[in-house]
Parts: C-alpha cells; structure tokens; sequence
C-alpha cells in the first residue's frame, strides 16, 4: 500500500497534475459518503444512525447507506433534500475556505439542510454563529473544489 501510494504521489509531482478536492467528502480508505451513516435519519429521527451495507445507493461518486429501504428509497427520489452541505465536508471548515473531515454525530439542520462538522469542540463554535459560518461557507463553496 506505501510503494503504491508514493507512486501516486510522484506520478502527480512529475505530471504536475493537481489533487481536486472531491465533491463528496468520503474517508481515504473507503468511499462511503458520511462515513456510512445514514443521511436521511438526521432528518427522520433528529440522529446520527449508521447505515447498512445492504441499503447502499451510488450518488455523485461515492457510496451512501441507509438504515432501512424506506431511507433510501427517500434518498433516491430526492438526494439533494437529504445530502449534507458542502458534499459533506466539515461546514466550519468550509466558511474558513478549507475542508476537513467530519464526525457524523456532530451535525445540525438549518433551514432543511444538513451540516456536518469535524468533531465536538467545532460543533460548538459552529452552533455559537450558524448564520454567519453558513453565509462565509456559501461565498466559498463550490470554487473550494476546484483547488
């Protein structure tokens, strides 16, 4: 896995092709969007709820689950009402023109739309301006992708 990896990485130094940052955030090891957790229960149950293998639907490049048939058959009919903002990177780290990993548990719904962040500490300065890191993300997403 190392040997392959540096090749990667000198094959895009010797190109001088550049890593775009992916529309949908999912771990380096895997490609499950929200990490597996199921993006429809945030707005069903008010909870971060891990999804099953055999409820996954591909979307946007990268594999989403569910908990039950009926979340993803939601997803399905309308991902955009239920995929987080900003392709699920950290909110808080968007509206710092960055992206960061997330903690699925740490997240809020403004206004209809899902926001994750990167861990608990986040969350909280998060919550103490929501308005303010939302308007700053909005101004940055979707140019941060093409960094």
């Amino acid at each position: 896995m190392t040997k392959l990896f540096l090749r990667v990485i000198a094959t895009l130094l010797l190109t001088g092709t550049a890593l775009a940052i992916d529309p949908i955030f999912t771990p380096f090891l895997n490609n499950l969007a929200i990490r597996g957790y199921d993006p429809v229960a945030y707005f069903t149950k008010n909870q971060a709820v891990e999804g099953l293998e055999k409820y996954e639907y591909e979307w946007m490049g990268a594999t989403w689950r569910f908990s039950s048939s009926e979340h993803k058959d939601l997803f399905v009919s309308n991902p955009e009402a239920y995929a987080p903002q900003y392709g699920g990177y950290c909110a808080y780290a968007v509206a710092s023109n960055s992206t960061a990993s997330i903690e699925p548990e740490q997240f809020s719904i403004v206004d209809g739309k899902l926001y994750l962040n990167y861990n608990r500490k986040i969350q909280e300065k998060w919550l103490a301006d929501q308005a303010r890191y939302i308007s700053e993300a909005d101004n940055y997403w979707p140019e941060l992708l093409k960094k």
